[in-house]
């Protein structure tokens, strides 16, 4: 059985609040092993609502429609189920008592028991933090036969008490409708460094070897967060759960071979804590300098929990005069390779660590030394494969030139991002 999600508000069309419910329900669904193609959003329209609910029907066995159950003139949601169910509403004498029940002693305004009405057929999901109640509501589809039957469920649209009923009532009711224990489950191998079509380029041959397999790949690109490569597969069966780890643990390896150091990740894991990993396993602590990108790596290292114990911390030598008292830049331009590898240097001898890693460019509008917008100078000092061919009292430097495009926040954003790629490929 597949579901479609309806997300019901004129404010979710109008940008006043942002759907994080169809999203939500999606990962909840795919946990269940319940596919789901659609997600729609639609306003408090009475015909519009019966409209997009016809439509999910003909192409799903269920619905989860989201929101419009309160007890004002706009929560149409009720009414418009029980047009397409083709029944008329009652109302629920045991919701009007636990109504009357929740609101005793207060001011209770008479509308209220509008969330007591409704469809004749429907079953009651009782709400454990709101007022009102869900709804499973059967619907009766004569091409399927006599015994055919989709089914269409209706949850608050306040998350808390949406997750709540969800999870406590219409993933369980799905899955015994379905007929068959199943998951869908997903994983994200993070990529830097390499765009998305080249990604997509080296990937293809695993694209055809899945074709119908079940498993599928897909990727997700920021110009920011590097590529996502997602591996979704569906598991089916009692063991589901271990059938899915096993093709995703199977797929990732593959994706590996074929990746190489690209692969920066697994998951939610971000470039600071791959570079903070790295450190703790060499022994080694970091020191950074910053011009352009005025403390946005160090932002970014020390939003791990426990960086204390590999960042030693970070100067930010905004102006050409620090970078020379405080970092030891000498003569000439402040852009340049040579600068950035005297502010890595500078850095990790000011704050006694055995890495520097350094950030000297124009992020824009306009130039600085000649050079252009997006013009980023990366530096670095100090890895263990560099004293191995200078010595082990020396730091060895090298540095690496980056051609960014767009504004100046994009630039910033996309320099921090590729140093700390920078230094992750460095300490392998």
């Amino acid at each position: 059985m597949d579901c479609e999600v309806l997300a019901i508000g004129s404010e979710l069309l109008m940008g006043q609040v942002v759907d994080t419910n169809s999203s939500w329900i999606g990962e909840r669904l795919a946990a269940a092993g319940i596919a789901c193609y659609h997600q729609t959003k639609v306003g408090d329209n009475h015909a519009r609502i019966v409209a997009a609910l016809r439509v999910a029907l003909g192409r799903a066995g269920a619905v989860i429609c989201c929101g419009g159950l309160g007890p004002t003139q706009d929560d149409i949601t009720r009414e418009a189920i029980a047009e397409v169910m083709g029944v008329p509403m009652r109302r629920d004498p045991d919701v009007e008592v636990a109504l009357a029940e929740r609101f005793k002693g207060r001011d209770f305004p008479p509308t209220n028991y509008k969330q007591a009405d409704v469809p004749i057929g429907a079953s009651i999901i009782r709400p454990v933090i709101g007022t009102a109640p869900g709804l499973i509501c059967p619907v009766r589809v004569p091409v399927l036969g006599p015994a055919g039957e989709k089914v269409i469920y209706a949850v608050p649209g306040v998350p808390a008490e949406m997750r709540e009923m969800v999870d406590g009532a219409v993933v369980a009711d799905l899955v015994r409708r379905s007929g068959e224990r199943a998951t869908i489950r997903s994983r994200f191998l993070r990529v830097w460094g390499v765009p998305e079509s080249k990604v997509a380029q080296i990937v293809a041959p695993r694209l055809e070897a899945l074709e119908g397999s079940g498993t599928t790949i897909a990727f997700l690109a920021s110009a920011i967060e590097g590529v996502r490569v997602r591996v979704t597969t569906r598991a089916v069966g009692d063991d589901a759960e271990a059938k899915a780890e096993h093709a995703l643990d199977a797929e990732e390896a593959q994706l590996r071979s074929l990746l190489g150091e690209a692969v920066g990740g697994v998951g939610t894991e971000g470039l600071e804590l791959v570079v903070g990993r790295s450190l703790v396993r060499a022994g080694l602590r970091l020191a950074v300098a910053e011009s352009l990108t005025g403390g946005m790596v160090g932002a970014r290292l020390t939003s791990v929990p426990g960086a204390s114990d590999w960042f030693a911390g970070g100067v930010v030598a905004y102006g050409s005069d620090v970078k020379r008292s405080l970092l030891g830049v000498g003569p000439g331009p402040v852009v340049s390779e040579q600068a950035a590898k005297q502010m890595a240097l500078g850095v990790a001898h000011l704050l006694g660590a055995d890495v520097g890693l350094s950030l000297t460019g124009v992020a824009g509008p306009g130039t600085q030394d000649d050079q252009p917008a997006g013009t980023v100078f990366v530096g670095l000092a100090g890895l263990p494969a560099d004293r191995a061919a200078t010595g082990p009292d020396a730091l060895a430097v090298r540095a690496t030139r980056l051609t960014l495009r767009g504004q100046r926040p994009l630039v910033r954003e996309q320099a921090t991002t590729q140093a700390l790629d920078y230094l992750r490929r460095a300490l392998g």
